[in-house]
């Protein structure tokens, strides 16, 4: 049986399948976008976003245990989401790339618009 498409006009077909990023991308896409899943990774990514911070810091300031701050910050640094840098006895994680603050932002903004938030 053929798979015809039967609404779309060819020209939009074509541009569709150029655009289609590969199968290994939109699983990358998927993975990456999992990220943001967890609220608990979320609390860390927001508050990175405004100052660089050790987990000690970040478990007080959340109230989340610090074993559970050092995973989901394994998962993030993993990512390269998050960065670290030894000083003294203490790590310090930061966002890696200011491109994950436009990520937030576009996210909040699409959930006010929405009024889903």
């Amino acid at each position: 049986m053929e798979n015809n498409i039967i609404y779309l006009n060819k020209e939009i077909e074509n541009t569709i399948k150029e655009h289609m990023p590969t199968a290994k991308m939109c699983n990358s896409l998927a993975y990456f976008y999992s990220i943001f899943s967890d609220s608990t990774r979320l609390k860390i990514l927001i508050s990175l976003l405004l100052s660089e911070m050790c987990v000690n810091d970040l478990s007080k300031l959340l109230g989340i245990n610090q074993t559970t701050i050092s995973h989901q910050l394994k998962i993030l640094k993993s990512n390269g989401v998050v960065s670290s840098n030894r000083k003294n006895k203490f790590v310090f994680y930061k966002i890696e790339d200011k491109f994950i603050n436009n990520i937030m932002i576009n996210g909040v903004d699409f959930l006010i618009n929405k009024k889903l938030a």
